[in-house]
């Protein structure tokens, strides 16, 4: 699949990707950018892509560092 960029910068997700993700007006996406082999990553922020994440950071205190890195943006 291809698009064009406009001069805005801004691309077009094919409609038969954004159904297939979920994609809808106001969902947030994720971009990533891996220099080393020059692909850009788009992940769309769906409630699905939310709970694939479930368990993968248990045991890690994400949601300590979390709470740490709000207090200090309240901060400034």
């Amino acid at each position: 699949m291809e698009t064009t960029a406009t001069i805005k910068g801004q691309i077009v997700i094919p409609s038969s990707v954004r159904r297939r993700f979920g994609i809808k007006e106001g969902t947030r996406i994720q971009i990533e950018a891996d220099e080393r082999t020059h692909h850009i990553i788009l992940t769309p922020i769906t409630r699905d892509y939310i709970f694939s994440l479930r368990g993968k950071y248990k045991g890690k205190g994400i949601m300590k560092t979390l709470m740490e890195e709000r207090h200090r943006e309240r901060e400034l």
